[in-house]
């Protein structure tokens, strides 16, 4: 997203300043999130930055991911002045977001009570492993709460339990805190009065899972891991063709007489008592062979041709690395971002549009401390007062 078009997308929350002292994924979704809602984020770091920015392997995009459009001043939050600054940006925030573990901020003199009594229009969104109850004290992390809540269980085969293969329920986690904040925005627009909201990883893992609980309750039966579990449609796999594979779905009677006109199964449509879906499901090993084999004397590309347009679900089996080229994710669905090294890249933006115009925000990832004497300004420090502080080691600024 270009400087033109930032300036251009909706900023619904403009004029919301939100104060975050977060780290890993789930905290940070948040104020991306609202960043590209328009609010003003200021990030606080510890000294030298947050060391989710120097983590390999597969926590090497978190920092970039969800940390755009953020300012970032660091602070010493074992100081006496490091505290007194942080005091007096959730002083003067709408919004506050933590995602440490139970207590820590309260250790800190950084409770909601305190915030609160010093700023009672605050809204204090923590991020947490668990809502009240037995656990609330336990350290949770996005896989921990996948195998504790059931989805690992369902995503693996049978005896083999697999997270999902992104961070869906810190992300996830993070939204359900933005939704939080926007109704708690609302509330005070009635009240006056801010409030705390709290997310946690363990019950956006049950409410993901919730659909095959609901099952369990209806039917009596639990619901198998994904892969051994008999689908509600017939066709509904993944096909290897000559080349690629390719996942097809056949989710109505009248896509199944589409997908038979499409791939000339005359002998299939002809068989009247598969005209109905739940006579389809249990015929699947009489009717799967046929379709295996028919589309695995097909190229990728031509499978693709019979389908696009068609009505019937489909997808090429894409790969993260693979979206970069993703034509339809290049009219709006990336933008370029700056990294903290000066580097260009291409990253998602948010998945949201309104009034026919995506939402965005600045995407200068920042470094380590970068607007810390823009922040003390907006703060009212003098200049010789922010001098004294980044001597002190209370505030770091980038050199």
């Amino acid at each position: 997203m270009s400087d033109a078009e930032t300036q251009a997308a909706p900023q619904p929350l403009a004029g919301i300043t939100v104060v975050e002292f977060t780290h890993m994924v789930m905290g940070p979704t948040v104020g991306h999130i609202l960043a590209g809602l328009g609010a003003e984020i200021v990030r606080v770091e510890p000294i030298g930055g947050d060391r989710t920015r120097r983590l390999i392997g597969s926590g090497s995009g978190y920092f970039p991911m969800y940390n755009r459009g953020k300012q970032s001043i660091c602070l010493d939050l074992k100081s006496q002045e490091g505290i007194g600054v942080a005091k007096d940006l959730i002083a003067k925030a709408d919004v506050l977001v933590e995602n440490f573990r139970p207590g820590a901020l309260d250790r800190l003199g950084l409770g909601y009570e305190e915030c609160s009594a010093n700023n009672p229009r605050l809204i204090y969104c923590s991020e947490k492993g668990f809502l009240p109850g037995p656990y609330e004290n336990r350290t949770a992390l996005d896989e921990v709460a996948q195998m504790m809540g059931g989805l690992a269980y369902m995503t693996g085969e049978p005896g083999k339990p697999t997270r999902a293969g992104a961070s869906v329920i810190d992300v996830t986690g993070g939204m359900f805190g933005v939704i939080g904040i926007l109704a708690a925005l609302e509330e005070r627009h009635r009240t006056g009065k801010g409030q705390k909201v709290t997310a946690s990883l363990f019950e956006t893992t049950i409410y993901l899972v919730g659909q095959h609980m609901a099952q369990y309750a209806v039917t009596g039966a639990p619901a198998a891991p994904m892969p051994a579990r008999v689908s509600a449609w017939a066709i509904y796999d993944v096909f290897q063709t000559k080349d690629e594979p390719v996942f097809i779905g056949v989710v109505t009677d009248a896509l199944w007489e589409k997908f038979c006109k499409l791939f000339e199964l005359d002998d299939l449509w002809a068989n009247e008592a598969l005209r109905e879906n739940n006579a389809r499901v249990q015929a699947r090993d009489d009717i799967m062979p046929q379709i295996r084999e028919l589309v695995g004397g097909m190229t990728a590309a031509e499978v693709i041709g019979k389908l696009d347009g068609s009505g019937l679900p489909f997808a090429p089996i894409g790969k993260p690395e693979d979206m970069f080229d993703d034509p339809h994710l290049n009219q709006g669905g990336l933008e370029d971002v700056t990294l903290d090294n000066g580097t260009q890249v291409r990253l998602p933006t948010i998945p949201l549009e309104m009034d026919g115009k995506r939402i965005g925000s600045s995407q200068e990832l920042p470094t380590p401390g970068k607007d810390a004497r823009e922040v003390l300004s907006g703060l009212g420090y003098d200049a010789s007062k922010a001098d004294a502080l980044i001597a002190a080691g209370a505030v770091g600024e980038t050199a």
